[in-house]
């Protein structure tokens, strides 16, 4: 389990038969004792909803997320997320024995409107393996984008602080203190007219982190409708941002796995037409 969930259940640490916070480190030869509450059933609920799986084994499952797709249950959403999908299946293949991960084995989420790649856990011991990776950075998520205009200089990288905007507590936004760091690399790949497509790569996993950066950068996503505006020429485009690849360390596997997602219909079609319309640049 990791540390938020030892704390979650009230788990009581000893080394040696004496009492021991978290953050005892240990040596060879100590024996170590944890006691700890079982986790209150949770409230969500199983529902039997197609997933488009990527792969599976017995302690995994990575899936391709539609756009439209919540991948929690929050206010107004209490059914048909990726989570209700996600413990329908772990309940039809639960393992014997296997210790339950909470919220569905989910570690790392997308926005509503971000499709693409998701990876959760089939129990709690790899849910723990593979949120630390998420945590410590060592997972690699990569995304593309479509943006209204054209990112200057055209690759870079983005680190400031984010945090609840304060006139608008569905946003966020850059703040001066407090909030947490956010990092993006970012590359544009092709320039339509005023339009581009840009490859990103986040070192951290923050709330929007994507769609706040690039709108940062005068570039907002297009279809974003939360930090940007509807755009003229393509006013039914819904959000242009997808996670197309991911690479991570599945447990019991010391090299890392590299899952693809296909480039979905939405972009190959506003590509196509960006192209007909204004040709393309390459960078």
């Amino acid at each position: 389990m990791s540390r938020s969930q030892l704390k979650a259940r009230a788990a009581r640490i000893f080394v040696g038969g004496s009492p021991a916070k978290l953050s005892r480190p240990l040596k060879a030869g100590d024996l170590l004792a944890v006691e700890w509450t079982e986790e209150a059933p949770s409230e969500l609920l199983p529902e039997d909803i197609p997933l488009s799986v990527v792969y599976e084994d017995e302690r995994v499952i990575v899936v391709d997320k539609a756009q439209g797709m919540v991948t929690h249950p929050g206010n107004g959403n209490r059914s048909g997320t990726l989570a209700n999908a996600l413990l329908y299946r772990l309940q039809a293949g639960a393992q014997a024995g296997a210790t339950a991960p909470t919220r569905a084995g989910i570690v790392h989420r997308l926005d509503k409107d971000t499709s693409g790649l998701l990876i959760a856990a089939k129990d709690a011991e790899a849910q723990a393996y593979l949120a630390a990776q998420f945590k410590e950075r060592t997972a690699h998520k990569e995304y593309i984008a479509v943006t209204r205009g054209i990112p200057k200089p055209a690759s870079g990288r983005i680190e400031n602080r984010l945090g609840r905007d304060p006139r608008d507590r569905k946003r966020f936004a850059e703040v001066g203190e407090g909030g947490r760091i956010a990092i993006t690399d970012y590359r544009l790949l092709f320039a339509y007219g005023n339009y581009g497509l840009v490859f990103l790569r986040p070192k951290t996993g923050r709330t929007h982190q994507l769609r706040v950066h690039l709108a940062g950068l005068g570039t907002p996503i297009l279809g974003d409708p939360i930090y940007g505006r509807k755009d003229r020429d393509f006013p039914e485009a819904t959000l242009m941002l997808h996670a197309l690849r991911l690479k991570v360390r599945l447990p019991g596997r010391e090299e890392g796995a590299l899952f693809k997602s296909a480039v979905p219909r939405r972009f190959k079609a506003l590509l196509a037409e960006l192209e007909r319309r204004y040709g393309k640049a390459a960078f």
